[in-house]
């Protein structure tokens, strides 16, 4: 993901250094009536929903609404992905520097979560491989330099810091979705040597150099092996709920030296204008010798494919409840985007034919990075969601990712209101549950008073992440739930049932039913009485299993 400010690309979590060259392709915003644009992605839209049968299903709860109903009875719960991406690649968001102590980067993290409990965020996507590399204990790929300054060195005094973040993301009741980048083996702003068991000197015939980058070369079977043994270690051996993966497949293209690509061979069609040519020539020259027919461009496109289809099906055979998500850019391909939509074109120059990933159902959750204002007509927000909406015809999740670190930034700025607005703007579409904002430093810092707008408006309540039917349908065991009221509070003691993950907790107060979200973890839960009306009427608790099912409701409290 990149995190340049240009027109035609979209910033990302994955690397914010300098020399990105994706300037170079600005293209020119044609300002057309924005009427057959947004009439085109929305017949999209509405075909996808009718064929993955989403319209009939939809709740019609909004999230962080307050619920008049009838009676004892709550209101469905409120469902929607709640995240914020967790940079570790140049120490954007955790650990803020290199070199903290182990206690030091334990309460940086803790920190980030109890900020992302405190505004009724629900998951956390934490990257646990920047660069062919590990913010965890690998006996595959050497510790990250973002830990301590130095590749292979483990953190002091020594711990796991995946552990240490899913362990406390769950106690808060937060998913812990770990974010892997496929195949940057070196980040242009990386200051230690290679560690010996980096793949750049334990393989390097599969790693590449490409301008101040090291790349693995998807077309090696040697470098898709590695990524592959990598996520299908950390889904064996962490208690994570999601697989997540970036943007960078083959790298964005960076300018030429010379008119000659880096094995000195002329360049033709588009590279001659000045592109630098990713040097796979050995990995192609044997797809060739070998009988391949496919021409280059989508040869690399199959490479990109085989990786993703192995990657879902191997996650699903090790755990069914893990979700596995992709944030490609923004863009479509080309020849199917709405009227007036334009810009740089994954699909050509990452080769990453992300429709066909959604149209096969290879993902369980897809984050496309719209990180442009709705105002901006060549890559309006809006339309760039319907786009993706029409595309989901197997009715994946749809999660947007929002360039949320705009706000305050030094060029091409976003109000605060932009991101609210972009909260509604997704909210107001029945097949888009959720959002995902880059990056957490931002809530952090509460930049432009954006979590204060958050709270009091798009988050004034939690919700749950919606659930993953195709993954598993089976609700979990009922809670065993006691219930009295003393020094102020209804208090609860809970008693997790089979397959719990959190408890769903309704409290009913006059007609007005708050809602709220429990670990399992949690042995006792407070409903605080209201100021003017007192103790909650009625209080009911359900539990809610990893793919988000939730069982049976139980009614706890009944006040006489």
């Amino acid at each position: 993901m990149r995190c340049c400010l240009t027109l035609s690309c979209s910033p990302s979590p994955g690397s914010c250094g300098a020399g990105s060259g994706l300037s170079k392709f600005r293209e020119g915003i044609r300002l057309q009536p924005d009427i057959k644009r947004r009439a085109f992605a929305l017949a999209g839209v509405a075909s996808a929903l009718a064929m993955s049968g989403l319209l009939a299903s939809c709740s019609t709860t909004k999230p962080g609404q307050a619920v008049g109903a009838a009676g004892d009875n709550p209101p469905p719960a409120p469902r929607e992905f709640r995240a914020a991406w967790v940079s570790t690649v140049a120490n954007i968001d955790w650990p803020s520097r290199q070199n903290l102590s182990a206690a030091q980067q334990q309460a940086e993290a803790l920190a980030i979560l109890d900020k992302a409990r405190a505004m009724n965020l629900n998951a956390i996507v934490l990257q646990v491989r920047p660069s062919a590399d590990a913010i965890y204990a690998s006996t595959i790929e050497p510790w990250s330099e973002y830990l301590t300054g130095t590749q292979g060195k483990a953190p002091q005094p020594w711990y796991d810091p995946l552990k240490f973040w899913v362990t406390e993301a769950h106690a808060r009741g937060l998913e812990l979705h770990a974010w892997f980048n496929p195949y940057r083996a070196r980040h242009n702003g990386a200051k230690s040597a290679a560690a010996p068991n980096h793949i750049s000197r334990t393989n390097p015939a599969a790693v590449k150099t490409y301008g101040q980058y090291l790349w693995m070369d998807p077309g090696e079977e040697s470098a898709v092996k590695q990524t592959l043994d990598v996520v299908l270690d950390v889904v064996r051996r962490y208690d994570i709920d999601g697989v997540h993966i970036d943007d960078y497949f083959y790298p964005y293209p960076i300018e030429a030296p010379s008119a000659v690509n880096s094995e000195g061979a002329a360049l033709e069609g588009k590279q001659a204008k000045g592109e630098l040519d990713f040097p796979d020539q050995p990995s192609w020259q044997r797809y060739v010798a070998s009988g391949g027919t496919l021409d280059r461009a989508a040869w690399r496109r199959q490479n990109v494919n085989k990786l993703i289809e192995a990657m879902y099906q191997g996650i699903h055979r090790e755990k069914n409840w893990v979700r596995f998500g992709i944030s490609p850019f923004g863009l479509g391909r080309p020849d199917r985007r709405p009227p007036g939509i334009s810009g740089f074109s994954q699909y050509d120059k990452l080769y990453a034919d992300a429709e066909t990933w959604l149209q096969n159902g290879w993902v369980d959750y897809f984050t496309p990075q719209l990180y442009w204002p709705i105002s901006q007509t060549a890559q309006a927000y809006d339309v760039l969601l319907d786009y993706w909406i029409g595309q989901n015809t197997k009715g994946r999740h749809m999660w947007p990712g929002m360039y949320t670190s705009r706000i305050g930034a030094p060029s091409k700025e976003y109000a605060p209101q932009e991101i609210v607005q972009q909260i509604s703007v997704t909210r107001a579409r029945p097949a888009a549950g959720g959002h995902v904002h880059f990056s957490m430093a931002v809530l952090m810092q509460n930049r432009g008073g954006i979590v204060d707008q958050l709270r009091a408006s798009s988050y004034s309540a939690a919700a749950l992440v919606p659930a993953t039917p195709w993954l598993g349908k089976e609700g979990p065991g009922k809670p065993v739930v006691s219930a009295a009221h003393k020094s102020g509070a209804v208090k609860l003691k809970l008693t997790a049932g089979k397959g719990n993950a959190l408890y769903a907790i309704w409290s009913r107060f006059g007609d007005e039913w708050r809602f709220e979200v429990a670990p399992a973890s949690r042995g006792d839960w407070s409903v605080p009485d209201d100021v003017k009306l007192g103790a909650a009427d009625v209080v009911v608790v359900s539990a809610v299993d990893r793919l988000g099912n939730e069982g049976e409701r139980v009614q706890v409290w009944r006040k006489s």
